[in-house]
C-alpha cells in the first residue's frame, strides 16, 4: 500500500469550465463573466488542492465466472470486471482525492455567490479527473517497463459495475482513512472529490476501448471527443 503525493496536475480554465459542465468555446463567445469566474477559481483554488493517491497492487488468485478472487483475500465482481480483467495476473487499485479544503471553500461561497461556488466546484471536478489520469499514466508506464499490458481504468458506477457493488469491493482492499476518505451509509465518498480506479495487469490483457464507452452518460455527453482512445 502506497500513499503517493506531490502530483503536478495539468489544469487550465477550459478544464474548469468543463468541470462545471460548460462548453469552453460557447462560454468564451457568449459568457465572458463565467470565464472570468473560472479564471478566478483556478487562481484562488489551486492552493487548496491536496492531491493524494492511495495505491495497492494485488495478485489475482483465480477467476470464477464474473468474479476475480484476489490474493489479498478480497474480490472484484461484475460483467465489466469479467470482460476486461479475466486474463489479468494482477490488479492495481487506486483511490484518488484532492482533500477537503476546496470543498469547504465551495460551501463557504454557496450562500454568498453561487456562480463562484460552482466555478470552484468545477475546479474540484477537473482536478480529481486530472489526478486520476496522471495516476493511470504512472501505472501504465510502470507496467510497460515490466513488459506488461494494462486494461483501461475501470471505476465503480460504469456500465456493468454498479457503484453500490464496486465501491465497497475496492475500498475493502484499501485503507481510505489513510488519505482522509470515508464512505457514507448512502455509498458516497467524503470528501466528494474522490474516486476509485482499478486496472488489470498482465500479458493477456489489453487496453481496448475508452472509459467513456462504459459511462452511463455516454449517450448524452458532449465531451467524449475530449477523451481519445487509450
Amino acid at each position: 500500500m502506497e500513499v503517493l503525493r506531490d502530483w503536478s496536475l495539468p489544469l487550465d480554465v477550459d478544464r474548469v469550465l468543463r468541470g462545471e459542465g460548460a462548453d469552453p468555446g460557447v462560454m468564451r463567445a457568449r459568457h465572458p463573466r463565467i470565464v472570468a469566474m473560472a479564471e478566478r477559481a483556478l487562481k484562488e483554488g489551486l492552493p487548496l488542492l491536496e492531491p493524494l493517491v492511495l495505491r495497492r497492487r494485488v495478485g489475482v488468485r483465480k477467476v470464477i465466472h464474473q468474479r476475480l478472487e484476489l490474493e489479498a483475500g478480497g474480490r472484484l465482481s461484475g460483467p465489466l470486471i469479467a470482460a476486461h480483467m479475466g486474463g489479468a495476473g494482477e490488479v492495481v487499485l487506486m483511490l484518488c482525492t484532492i482533500g477537503p479544503r476546496l470543498e469547504a471553500r465551495v460551501a463557504e461561497w454557496m450562500d454568498q455567490d453561487m456562480a463562484y461556488a460552482l466555478a470552484l466546484d468545477g475546479l474540484g471536478s477537473a482536478a480529481v479527473e486530472a489526478l486520476a489520469n496522471e495516476a493511470t499514466l504512472a501505472v501504465e508506464a510502470q507496467a510497460a517497463a515490466q513488459g506488461l499490458n494494462t486494461t483501461i481504468p475501470l471505476s465503480p458506477g460504469m456500465v456493468g459495475w454498479p457503484v453500490e457493488v464496486g465501491q465497497p469491493q475496492v475500498l475493502a482492499l484499501l485503507e481510505p482513512e489513510r488519505v482522509g476518505v470515508r464512505l457514507t451509509e448512502s455509498g458516497m465518498m467524503v470528501p466528494r472529490k474522490s474516486l476509485t480506479l482499478v486496472l488489470g495487469l498482465g500479458r493477456e490483457v489489453s487496453s481496448r476501448g475508452r472509459p467513456c464507452d462504459y459511462c452511463n452518460l455516454r449517450e448524452i455527453c458532449r465531451y467524449q471527443d475530449h477523451y481519445p482512445p487509450v
